[in-house]
């Protein structure tokens, strides 16, 4: 039988997404479902996507909980504190430790850090709270310059699309998941999938700092609609190059344009539409 997304629902699936260094034992949920075409019930095996609350401790202290796919926890965890202005270098982070169970991520920082007084709750898919306002508007500015503005060209971004669209493991078996990934211009050299597309760039920024990865960071690319937060957290990574296989807000795109970053939205090959900057696009 087929899932959502029309590819066979066997059980090579979980074997195949193994072999690509994908782990599936917590991220998607086995089902016994029932499909009707053309008001005709018959038995459907399929994958769902799993989606798990996972408590934020920062220093021991409890602080929130995420809504989010149980993958790259770690990454998650550190991505959420960079992008909010509390972390900025690997050096700041002591420890992380998920729990066993996958429902709880303890963050130990080299100083003390009070949880914030109050959160803003975003436009993100799971129900995402941040402390840059709520038009992200007071967040922090880039952590990390971007590589110097070279114009873009439109193969370059249909080449970005495309390429994202060909990573999306966990969409390809289950559906119902965002994915984003940082581009140096040449490869991705970090991506997440997540049921949260804010989550997304959360791990993409955690796992930068994590991993140290350096060199320059030329474009975001996702699957999700580009709300104030996630140009907000665009931003923070260091990126000039925002794009995305949906829609920007009109708050986005007003925020690039006062950020002097190129926003594009429904990217495919061969087609896309510039919010902003387009002059930087040759």
């Amino acid at each position: 039988p087929t899932g959502p997304t029309g590819r066979s629902g066997g059980p090579n699936d979980d074997a195949e997404l193994a072999k690509r260094g994908t782990p599936t034992v917590t991220a998607l949920r086995r089902l016994q479902l029932q499909e009707f075409r053309d008001g005709v019930p018959a038995p459907l095996e399929t994958d769902v996507i799993a989606e798990t609350a996972v408590s934020l401790n920062v220093n021991g202290v409890p602080w929130f909980a995420f809504l989010c796919s149980p993958l790259d926890l770690e990454a998650l965890a550190v991505g959420f504190l960079f992008n909010e202005g509390i972390v900025t270098t690997p050096g700041e982070i002591v420890s992380v430790s998920v729990c066993g169970r996958k429902e709880n991520v303890d963050v130990c920082l080299d100083r003390a850090v009070p949880p914030p007084s109050s959160w803003q709750r975003t436009s993100g898919c799971g129900g995402g709270v941040t402390t840059t306002g709520a038009a992200g508007e007071e967040g922090p500015g880039p952590a990390v310059a971007g590589s110097p503005s070279a114009p873009f060209t439109p193969a370059e971004i249909g080449r970005l699309a495309e390429e994202l669209l060909a990573r999306q493991d966990l969409y390809g078996a289950s559906g119902g998941v965002h994915m984003s990934a940082l581009s140096d211009g040449g490869r991705f050299v970090a991506s997440a999938e997540d049921i949260g597309r804010h989550n997304t760039l959360d791990k993409v920024a955690g796992r930068c700092l994590l991993d140290r990865v350096t060199g320059p960071r030329r474009a975001i690319v996702t699957t999700g609609r580009v709300s104030s937060e996630m140009i907000q957290k665009a931003r923070r990574i260091g990126v000039p190059l925002v794009v995305s296989r949906t829609s920007p807000t009109a708050r986005s795109v007003d925020l690039a344009e006062r950020w002097g970053m190129t926003l594009v939205g429904y990217a495919r090959k061969d087609r896309f539409v510039a919010y902003s900057h387009a002059g930087r696009i040759v």
